[in-house]
């Protein structure tokens, strides 16, 4: 038990957050475990990936060497990923419904018009080519952030910026499983078009392709709609690029002047890509807003709690 506990204690602020997150989507799946279909098997994955977890850091603790810090950095974007295929199997048997139409009312009463309408007026392959790249960066952007901070030796300030990251995509997901939607790729335009629409040069088709199996679309499927996951609302991609763009700012990072431009990009494409509504980027922004403010009570916490463990039992 003094071991378990010696390793519980010694979870970095990311990983204890990815092990209450997956331990609430656990307790999820066994509330809905007859509405959905592979309940059993998702637990068993939590349980597996917790337990990767503590084994991961009980090596961090008892060789102190830096290939398992390192090994837990790029486990990460992998965790991200996972977790986020986990509600492709959870959201809808949950919910069974999506809410598309009440996000495009209320960007009617904002504008007046689909603003994807109104961009479609602006589309050309050149524009769509560089927006689809930034689109698809989005999970590079805090790879690039950390990597900046720890060749400078600010190793703490890149924990902390990825501890946003994660709780920030963890507080999306948990919009995800309350209001899923699917975007205007779907419900205001022919998702079957789109390639007619919106051409781009060189990697958009790939590109795009490669986003729509990410997100359950395959090439043969007749019924895309029916099958793509339900994370519209609020837009991820706002959401952490704005976490990015907040820490390389704050940190003076020198990748601050590649992300910036790219961020913005980035969150424009959402809308004319038709990923997402206005709402969404709206949703995201306020999200943002409340990781930042609350992360840093939550990241202050878990570290006293650590370090008064620490005290007690030296």
């Amino acid at each position: 038990m003094e071991k378990f506990k010696r390793v519980f204690f010694s979870l970095s602020v990311i990983n204890i957050t990815i092990v209450a997150f997956l331990t609430f989507l656990s307790i999820i799946t066994l509330i809905y475990i007859e509405r959905i279909p592979d309940s059993l098997n998702i637990f068993v994955y939590n349980v597996v990936i917790i337990t990767f977890i503590f084994l991961l850091t009980n090596k961090q603790v008892t060789s102190r060497k830096r290939i398992f810090k390192q090994l837990e950095y790029a486990f990460l974007p992998i965790m991200i990923f996972l977790v986020f295929k986990e509600l492709y199997f959870m959201t809808d048997p949950i919910n069974g419904v999506v809410y598309d139409w009440y996000l495009i009312a209320i960007d009617k009463a904002l504008f007046g018009v689909n603003p994807t309408y109104v961009l479609y007026k602006i589309a050309n392959p050149v524009l769509t080519e560089i927006l689809q790249l930034a689109y698809s960066s989005y999970y590079f952007l805090p790879i690039i952030l950390a990597f900046d901070l720890i060749r400078r030796g600010d190793e703490v300030k890149a924990d902390y910026m990825l501890f946003m990251v994660f709780y920030g995509f963890f507080l999306s997901y948990f919009g995800y499983l309350t209001i899923p939607a699917i975007g205007p790729r779907f419900t205001l335009h022919n998702f079957a078009n789109i390639e007619n629409e919106l051409p781009g040069l060189f990697f958009t088709h790939y590109l795009r392709e490669l986003i729509n199996s990410g997100e359950g679309i395959s090439n043969v499927t007749l019924f895309p709609m029916l099958e793509v996951q339900r994370d519209a609302f609020p837009s991820g991609h706002t959401e952490i690029t704005l976490i990015v763009l907040y820490f390389a700012a704050k940190y003076k990072a020198k990748t601050r002047y590649v992300l910036f431009p790219i961020g913005i990009l980035l969150i424009f494409a959402t809308v004319y890509l038709r990923y997402h509504y206005v709402i969404d980027l709206i949703g995201g922004t306020l999200f943002m807003i409340y990781s930042v403010w609350t992360g840093k009570y939550l990241f202050e916490a878990w570290t006293k709690i650590r370090m008064s463990y620490v005290e007690t039992n030296d």
